[in-house]
């Protein structure tokens, strides 16, 4: 058995969910319209690798604080079947499929209570994501933990593999397919690198040292 492991955003989807959600709720009435263009501009800097982990997940989760849980549920809903949904690569699905027999997981950058559906979706059981804080069913806009993003990514797959008494060492191949240069301590860590779709700093080091590029957008 195999361990392989799928970045999310604009790697199984055609774009990234965090800005897809701001743009949903903007195009709701939810948040003013002056919101999306400073969801962009995150979006930009995180794709240049230079937001920190912690600005990043704070910039998106303080957006949750003024809405109750159940509120925020009944947001989601929509916005999977509507904005995230065509987005789910027909690929995507058809690589997953072929990892049977592999142990396979998820782990992003964005927040579990947004991708826990998705990856239900895309047939993962196993999800690694940044965990928003939540005090008396509310979220506080801050995050639990490192998040799962750039080293923070290790440092949850570990203890995720760990927490199964299986450390990586274990496994005779380790994949992990990513677009993002966010990515690259990860992508250093496995045995086999795939970049995804990828910007142009991670297809060049992809080049530089010979691993695998794949696209997904047929």
């Amino acid at each position: 058995m195999n361990l392989v492991l799928f970045d999310l955003d604009n790697t199984l989807l055609s774009g990234d969910t965090d800005v897809e959600w701001l743009d949903f709720l903007v195009e709701r009435g939810v948040l003013p319209a002056a919101e999306r263009e400073a969801n962009h501009e995150m979006d930009r800097c995180y794709g240049r690798g230079e937001a920190t982990p912690l600005e990043y997940v704070r910039f998106y989760l303080g957006y949750y604080r003024s809405f109750d849980m159940a509120t925020l549920r009944g947001f989601r809903e929509p916005f999977i079947r509507e904005r995230i949904a065509p987005l789910m690569l027909p690929a995507a699905r058809k690589l997953i499929h072929a990892q049977k027999g592999n142990l396979t997981a998820i782990i992003t950058a964005t927040n579990r209570f947004l991708v826990e559906p998705i990856a239900a979706d895309f047939g993962i059981e196993h999800l690694m994501a940044t965990e928003p804080e939540i005090r008396d069913g509310r979220f506080t806009g801050d995050v639990v933990g490192a998040p799962c993003m750039r080293d923070g990514k290790i440092e949850h797959l570990e203890r995720w593999l760990a927490a199964r008494g299986q450390p990586m060492q274990d496994f005779a191949q380790t994949w992990f397919y990513s677009d993002s240069i966010n990515d690259l301590p990860l992508l250093e860590r496995v045995t086999h690198p795939v970049a995804v779709d990828a910007g142009p700093k991670l297809t060049r080091i992809a080049r530089e040292r010979g691993w695998r590029t794949l696209t997904l957008r047929q």
